[in-house]
């Protein structure tokens, strides 16, 4: 290692949080080490300028790629610029051999030593949020704010949870024993016993649009704590903030002695399909994915030799039954649902309303008066622009716009979209969102709210009763999944059948939210993101599960 990142001076600098993360992932109660404030991160401005620096240029890593046969780009932000920046194209026969050449020196530093230069990449990532947030909001359309922190401290909040359940797991098996069998009046057995923890090989990264880092963090974190080399894959409209995450990571390595090709990047070609490529090569062993059901689907049925970890599509429901603070509700929902113009694989979609009504606190609210208040609420969220525009964001694609403008087909419209336009970016498209009535009991409604609607569609789904609101939900989230599922009630009872269906159907619940906390929103280190237990993700983010396969312990026996 270099004089600046030995052994002792990681520990000096990472050591204390790392033990804080260890012991907040066992209490589950509030912890970062990231402040969410812009102010904490020095210069904005300089933030700025580094972000710009990178346009319309190749991207400037310090040490090269090895197996790099030429450059590649694309990316049109969806405030409607194009970035312009150029990525190495790689050679997967030369680039991936280099990488497992990479790997018995990492595994040899044992968990301590790859956990802490970890935080030091993690460190390196946070003191560039500024830079990092322009990229996020420049791919994928998230508003400045949710950029900054979404794709900056809470993207670094869920790499770091990671390591702390990769190490726990690691050191779980100690790393030596001395075995003495009694054999009576014969000598005791004796052996010396030494414990490794060995990586599986390759980790590939393949990256999503809406959430490069957020997303894209636990696995590269995970598979890279547990001795593995990872090959990031972004995707293609979303290059550039794994691209400066890759970057300070090939930087730690090098200063600390390892070598950078430990961490790589793989940018396609326009229509080259490269994950398909990379995901069934022999030396790819893991595969973290967050995006279609499709594409997942496809990943988990063929690329055979690696464990897989999937994130696809689900349809997040809501039972509103009785609330005893029905403005808090609808607040609730409304932020809900116009949060990154639910472009979040955990924003509700469907929300299943009594047709008789709901109780409240000030009395009895019908279908359609729910409706009505709701759309009301959203309304007022978003009427100011300025308002509308820093909750919103941009549309991440045309594909998303289509399925808005598809809305009214559906159903009746009880909330149109209304245009947006952007003050300091004219491109961007910018849609507040959709609210349709559907009704349960019509044969072509349930085709439609359970399918998800991936953008600014909400559905709110007349039922005959709560009861045949649970029915429904527990259909959904069996049949088609669910990252989230949210409930509103005041009767003990009803409380104890949402819990029992989340239970039985693995699906995880958020109950009677009407304060600043969000059916959409999780905090790393004590909210599961998704369950792993149902159609819309094999692995939650972060639990032991999500590391503990990601390596192996091999045992080696000595006389003593």
């Amino acid at each position: 290692m270099s004089a600046g990142l030995s052994p002792q001076s990681l520990a000096e600098r990472h050591r204390a949080t790392l033990d804080t993360a260890l012991d907040t992932i066992r209490t589950r109660g509030f912890w970062s080490p990231y402040p969410e404030h812009p102010k904490a991160y020095g210069d904005a401005e300089e933030g700025k300028a580094a972000f710009d620096a990178l346009l319309g240029r190749r991207f400037p890593f310090a040490a090269e790629q090895p197996g790099t046969d030429g450059w590649t780009g694309g990316e049109r932000s969806p405030y409607g610029v194009d970035l312009g920046v150029q990525y190495p194209h790689p050679d997967p026969d030369v680039l991936l051999p280099a990488m497992r050449a990479a790997m018995p020196g990492w595994r040899e530093a044992g968990p301590e030593t790859r956990a802490l230069v970890c935080l030091e990449i993690l460190a390196r990532v946070n003191a560039r949020t500024h830079e990092m947030a322009h990229a996020v909001m420049h791919t994928s359309g998230q508003a400045f704010t949710m950029a900054f922190q979404a794709g900056g401290p809470h993207a670094q909040d869920r790499g770091l949870e990671a390591v702390a359940y990769a190490y726990a797991e690691q050191v779980r098996v100690p790393g030596t024993a001395e075995w003495v069998k009694p054999q009576g009046k014969r000598d005791p057995l004796e052996l010396r016993k030494s414990f490794t923890a060995v990586p599986r090989g390759i980790g590939l990264v393949i990256g999503c649009n809406t959430f490069p880092t957020w997303n894209g963090y636990p696995g590269l974190f995970a598979s890279l704590a547990t001795g593995n080399a990872v090959l990031v894959k972004p995707h293609p409209q979303a290059v550039l903030p794994l691209a400066l995450t890759v970057s300070a990571a090939r930087d730690v390595l090098a200063e600390a002695g390892f070598s950078p090709d430990l961490v790589c990047l793989a940018v396609e070609r326009p229509g080259e399909g490269l994950a398909k490529t990379l995901a069934v090569r022999p030396e790819v062993r893991i595969v973290d994915y967050t995006g279609s059901t499709a594409f997942g689907d496809w990943l988990e049925a063929n690329a055979r030799q690696a464990l897989v970890f999937t994130e696809k599509a689900g349809v997040n429901t809501v039972v509103v039954d009785s609330t005893d603070d029905y403005r808090g509700m609808l607040a609730n929902l409304a932020f809900s649902l116009s949060l990154y113009s639910g472009q979040m694989c955990t924003t509700p979609q469907n929300l299943l309303i009594p047709r008789q009504g709901i109780g409240t606190e000030a009395g009895p609210r019908t279908y359609d008066e729910v409706v009505a208040d709701l759309a009301a609420a959203v309304e007022k969220l978003l009427g100011d622009d300025a308002r509308a525009n820093a909750l919103l964001g941009a549309l991440v694609n045309p594909e998303v716009k289509a399925r808005l403008e598809a809305a009214p087909g559906m159903g009746e419209v009880a909330l149109a979209s209304r245009e947006v336009v952007h003050p300091d970016h004219p491109g961007a498209v910018v849609r507040t969102p959709a609210l349709v009535r559907l009704d349960a009991a019509k044969p072509d409604s349930e085709a439609l709210f359970t399918t998800e609607c991936f953008g600014p569609v909400a559905f709110a789904v007349a039922v005959d009763s709560t009861d045949e609101a649970l029915r429904l939900l527990r259909r959904t989230v069996r049949d088609h999944g669910a990252m989230t599922v949210g409930g509103y009630t005041t009767s003990p009872e009803v409380e104890r059948q949402l819990e029992e269906v989340c239970f039985e159907e693995c699906a995880q619940l958020s109950l009677n939210l009407t304060g600043g906390v969000y059916v959409n929103q999780t905090a790393a280190f004590s909210d599961l993101h998704g369950s792993g237990g149902n159609p819309a993700a094999n692995a939650a983010l972060c639990d032991a599960a999500f590391v503990a396969g990601r390596f192996r312990t091999v045992e080696v026996r000595r006389p003593a």
